[in-house]
């Protein structure tokens, strides 16, 4: 009860720090960077080895330049995700633009749902908000449940706020075939790292065998889904546009792990263009193809 007690109070304080101005929360972001890059040195390792990795080719003194960048802009998303709590339909707008929505109503018209793939790219949780704008059928996010029920319940309260539906990642294909006569759009994170037990596949991402989930790849082949990618850019501080890429119309179409290796590389592509912006602090790399063979 008091463990619970406390993390209330953090909501609470989270809730409340929401309701301070953009503007303001950037000053926070200003000192937060200072703190998590020079005080905490937050996973430093873990991202200066994801670097490394990723791009031998490049010198010490790039990917050090390419680090700070992003701490800098992990700190935004941080308080960003927290405005998230409070922010109005009128400001998801303002400062997240699709550039082609009307691909979504031309899908729509021959009959397609959707699947959207996202990566942890930019700020992935206010284009799915902004989504909701783009359509008035049903909109599922695909998420993985905390293991903090508290904090769980929380987060999907803020992705539920404008009409989408959040499901859990192990109901997701369950709950796709259930809406399979509704034309519905699906939000999915594409570089989520798979439990070591369910892996069966190995792509080449950022230079690295990289086990992969095929959920997108087996769930559009199940209800015929058109698949797209978000591809997000950042325009300045605080303000995104992400454009629809089609990646195919007729998934049933596609030979086993074509459709995998697309969204991943196309992934690969945009982050090799900005890397900053890419969630480097997460152990995306956990294992190897040796290690599920032992």
């Amino acid at each position: 009860m008091i463990k619970k007690g406390f993390l209330r109070l953090g909501i609470l304080f989270l809730y409340l720090t929401s309701l301070l101005p953009f503007w303001f929360l950037y000053l926070i972001s200003d000192v937060l960077f200072l703190i998590i890059y020079y005080v905490a040195h937050y996973r430093r390792d873990v991202v200066q080895e994801n670097l490394a990795n990723a791009f031998p080719e490049k010198t010490a003194g790039e990917r050090h330049n390419i680090e700070r960048k992003y701490y800098r802009y992990l700190a935004d998303l941080m308080v960003e995700t927290i405005k998230m709590i409070t922010v109005s339909e009128k400001q998801i707008k303002k400062r997240v633009v699709a550039t082609n929505a009307e691909l979504v109503h031309e899908y729509f018209a021959k009959g397609k749902s959707i699947i959207a793939v996202a990566g942890h790219y930019c700020n992935w949780e206010m284009a799915a908000l902004n989504f909701n704008f783009v359509t008035d059928k049903r909109f599922m996010i695909v998420y993985k449940p905390l293991s903090n029920h508290t904090f769980d319940e929380f987060f999907v309260k803020i992705r539920s706020r404008f009409g989408g539906q959040p499901v859990a990642m192990k109901q997701t294909l369950r709950k796709m075939v259930e809406y399979r006569k509704e034309l519905t759009v699906s939000v999915l994170v594409g570089d989520q790292t798979p439990v070591m037990h369910e892996v069966t596949y190995f792509t080449n991402f950022l230079n690295q065998p990289t086990a992969v989930f095929l959920g997108i790849e087996k769930i559009s082949k199940t209800i015929d889904a058109a698949v797209v990618f978000y591809d997000m850019k950042r325009v300045k501080r605080g303000y995104y546009t992400y454009t629809l890429v089609p990646l195919t119309e007729n998934p049933k179409q596609t030979a086993e792990h074509e459709l995998t290796d697309m969204h991943v590389h196309y992934l690969e592509g945009m982050i090799r263009k900005e890397p900053q912006y890419w969630l480097w602090s997460h152990r995306r790399w956990k294992f190897k193809p040796e290690d599920i063979h032992k």
